[in-house]
């Protein structure tokens, strides 16, 4: 399941009964690798962002020594300089897309998920760019931190708005003259 899927209010269905200790109103999303102590900032928040920061730059770096195995593999295969160059070229360019796509996702939601599931292939080849992503984004903040608030902090605003309308007897209120 894809960490941008869900409803992006988080509310329930009317009539839903929430669990005992659960305000009311929208509940924050889950982020991976964080649940939601990104909200308080608690339950471990800052060794899970050295944990994701440490595990993402170690993950990249292993990856770097497959490629290498990989690229050594081609050589002892003598595929010729042209095919080496085409990897490494390859390699590259799609880990720069994945890097950038995978930035992008942490500050806004994709405008056309069908264009990102096209991509998904070259960010997976490019996955050393997301991973770096993730140990560049962990260092300032969880990754996808920044819109879950915004998210949150609207859907709360507007839930509190609704809620403040509400209040009062609705039998006490003006009636409108008719004519």
């Amino acid at each position: 399941m894809s960490e941008n899927s869900g409803n992006s209010d988080n509310t329930e269905a009317p009539g839903t009964p929430t669990p005992p200790g659960t305000p009311p109103g929208p509940q924050p999303e889950p982020i991976r690798f964080f649940g939601t102590t990104w909200v308080d900032h608690d339950g471990g928040y800052a060794l899970r962002r050295a944990g994701v920061a440490i595990g993402a730059l170690a993950a990249a770096v292993a990856a770097c020594f497959v490629l290498r195995f990989a690229f050594q593999g081609l050589e002892i295969a003598e595929v010729g300089s042209l095919v080496g160059m085409l990897v490494i070229v390859m390699f590259a360019i799609c880990s720069a897309v994945a890097f950038r796509k995978t930035w992008e996702g942490f500050g806004s939601r994709p405008k056309d998920p069908a264009r990102e599931d096209a991509l998904r292939g070259l960010k997976s080849i490019g996955f050393i760019g997301s991973l770096l992503a993730y140990f560049f984004r962990s260092l300032i903040e969880a990754p996808g931190e920044k819109l879950r608030r915004t998210e949150y902090e609207s859907a709360r605003a507007q839930f509190e708005k609704r809620r403040s309308t509400r209040t009062g007897n609705p039998a006490a209120r003006k009636r409108p003259k008719r004519r």
